[in-house]
């Protein structure tokens, strides 16, 4: 019965310092945002993992969006997802500097330089209460034990759904992908060209 007991505990343990070390980075990340600096969200972002996530979101919107005039054949579908990745790559890549990351982040806005486009209405992460446990339990998700989501958005709607993702990696969690709502996703993918 000890036994039983003591592996609870240690499972409960366990469990506690995942979470705890997860809203320990996720508070870091939004204090971070809340004072706009963009050298300390690059330092806890893999810029990688976001932007690929950001470019399969803007693929997947392209797809949808060119699927309601006409039937996307199987070849063409693969074809965007390997062409159309690259196209979204280099738009996505255009969003994420330092400075634009931060501005994203702390205000949920980005009004678009030459070359890349704007965006509005993306909950802030700054404005997220990370020092109430309970609501973030309540905004959390686990995707795999070494990713999981926390929504930044007021309701779990998946038309309005934004989320930050985090992935433990270097031990440590870092922001590796920003679920976008889908009028954003929408917008951004308006930016590739339709053939």
């Amino acid at each position: 019965m000890r036994w039983m007991i003591g592996g609870l505990l240690a499972v409960l343990l366990l469990a506690g310092a995942y979470l705890g070390s997860a809203a320990f980075a996720l508070s870091a990340l939004a204090n971070a945002a809340r004072q706009g600096d963009g050298a300390e969200i690059v330092q806890r972002t893999n810029l990688k993992a976001l932007t690929d996530s950001l470019a399969q979101q803007v693929v997947a919107a392209y797809l949808e969006r060119i699927g309601e005039t006409r039937r996307i054949r199987p070849i063409e579908k693969a074809l965007v997802n390997t062409y159309g990745a690259g196209l979204a790559d280099a738009l996505v890549g255009k969003l994420l500097t330092a400075d634009n990351l931060a501005t994203i982040l702390k205000s949920g806005a980005l009004q678009g330089a030459p070359g890349t486009p704007s965006i509005a209405g993306l909950p802030a992460l700054a404005e997220l209460n990370t020092s109430d446990p309970a609501s973030l339990l309540g905004r959390l998700r686990l995707i795999n034990p070494v990713k999981l989501a926390v929504r930044v958005s007021n309701t779990s709607d998946p038309e309005t759904l934004a989320a930050v993702e985090l992935h433990y990696e270097d031990l440590g969690w870092k922001l590796s992908g920003l679920t976008l709502p889908k009028p954003i996703t929408r917008k951004l993918a308006e930016e590739l060209p339709v053939r």
